[in-house]
């Protein structure tokens, strides 16, 4: 029998229940704060990430699937979603018109070893607004996430993480001062953190490894470099935090390895799902239209990794999987023409009705195992009686109460009132 890809995970109906209750509260809210769906390939020019990620980066050297096309042209499969959206904002000219706001959601791969809330297919839902510079747009964005936590009532088991990378200028001094100090103490770094200073030295700030960690303790602070415009950004922004009543942690050493980052960056995280603790993370990327050739566009975003907010969704709550309100029984020769056809009719009545027709034959007691299998709510039955008078007889399943033979428009009024 052939097996799905290592790393690779089949999404079972039992389980998509909390999938669809997560998409369906973030496209509904971020329709609400004026943002469009956007939906790019998920095969790219390997070029695309290459610019935008960076030679040197994990995720280009280890990480991306790539292979050359009959044409020998390189291709990769998108290990994020921000590069393809600007790709596409600026090969369709979407940028003549500021600002813009989009939303995506999407498959994403990167080859790294699976684990609990990593795999090598996961999906992303995420945002990018295009034109506004300020910490206004910044503060907006961790409004609706805030709000979207809320309204998946998880609210309580994350935190915000906030930082402050200062201007490209800010953060090239910093960087030549942090690589200085890191190699006076390379000794004491891992593996990973000593390839880093010389192509990511930022990202030896994130680094997991308990002995870098106690190595670097006293490290200097990019806050040190600031200056006074972008001081000003990022106390702006916490005004405007603390004014919505968002409650947020200052972290200093929270980074992005990528030097077309600027000024805000941001994670929500929990304590919930182990070492994976991040749902979502982002901040402002000013530089990376100019870099892809487009003129020079501030931009911010975030992305929120589906599986772990599906994840921690779970661990707090049990969300039901949909079961029909009617489970459609019928016998006798001129039961399943009759109904059939009205079931249409309910259906064309009340598009809220989730009914589902009994298929394949056998006997009522048959079916009625199969109306409780499924989870109905009513078993609604049609047999010769029923047709012969043009009605049908409703049982219910999970309540007390009798069965009833209802006329079709009494039928109609009676299910109109039980379905929300």
């Amino acid at each position: 029998m052939t097996q799905a890809i290592r790393g690779m995970h089949d999404t079972l109906p039992e389980e998509i229940a909390t999938w669809q209750q997560v998409e369906d509260q973030a496209r509904r809210i971020f329709e609400r704060y004026g943002f469009h769906e956007i939906r790019t390939p998920i095969l790219e020019k390997t070029e695309l990430f290459t610019q935008t990620l960076g030679e040197a980066t994990d995720v280009v050297e280890k990480e991306m699937y790539t292979f050359a096309d009959r044409n020998d042209e390189s291709l990769s499969m998108r290990p994020e979603g921000t590069a393809s959206v600007v790709r596409s904002a600026l090969q369709h000219s979407l940028l003549h018109v500021l600002p813009q706001r989009m939303w995506y959601l999407g498959p994403m791969f990167r080859y790294e070893k699976p684990q609990k809330g990593r795999a090598r297919q996961f999906h992303q839902i995420g945002v990018e607004v295009f034109g506004a510079a300020g910490p206004d747009i910044d503060a907006e964005l961790l409004m609706l996430t805030a709000r979207l936590w809320r309204e998946l009532g998880i609210a309580e088991h994350v935190r915000l993480e906030i930082n402050t990378l200062g201007n490209p200028e800010e953060r090239k001094n910093y960087r030549e001062a942090l690589q200085a100090w890191l190699r006076e103490r390379a000794d004491q770094l891992d593996e990973d953190s000593k390839r880093r200073i010389e192509t990511n030295p930022l990202r030896v700030l994130d680094t997991k490894d308990p002995q870098t960690l106690a190595a670097i303790k006293d490290v200097p602070l990019l806050a040190d470099y600031l200056q006074e415009e972008s001081i000003a950004h990022y106390e702006g922004l916490k005004a405007l935090l603390d004014a919505a009543g968002i409650a947020w942690v200052h972290n200093p050493r929270l980074v992005r390895g990528l030097d077309y980052y600027t000024h805000t960056v941001f994670e929500w995280v929990t304590d919930r799902l182990g070492a994976q603790g991040t749902i979502c993370a982002g901040g402002r990327y000013d530089g990376l239209c100019a870099l892809h050739g487009g003129k020079d566009v501030p931009g911010v975003g975030f992305a929120m990794g589906l599986e772990r907010v599906v994840a921690l969704v779970n661990e707090c709550q049990e969300i039901k999987p949909l079961h029909p309100h009617v489970y459609l029984i019928m016998a006798g020769d001129a039961a399943l023409p009759y109904g059939m056809a009205l079931a249409e009719r309910l259906r064309n009545e009340i598009p809220a009705l989730r009914l589902q027709n009994h298929i394949g034959g056998g006997g009522f007691k048959a079916q009625f195992k199969r109306a409780d299998r499924f989870g109905a709510e009513f078993a609604m039955i049609i047999g010769d009686d029923e047709v012969n008078n043009g009605q049908a007889a409703l049982k219910p399943l999970l309540a007390e109460g009798e069965q009833q033979v209802l006329a079709e428009a009494d039928l109609i009024t009676f299910l109109r009132e039980h379905v929300k």
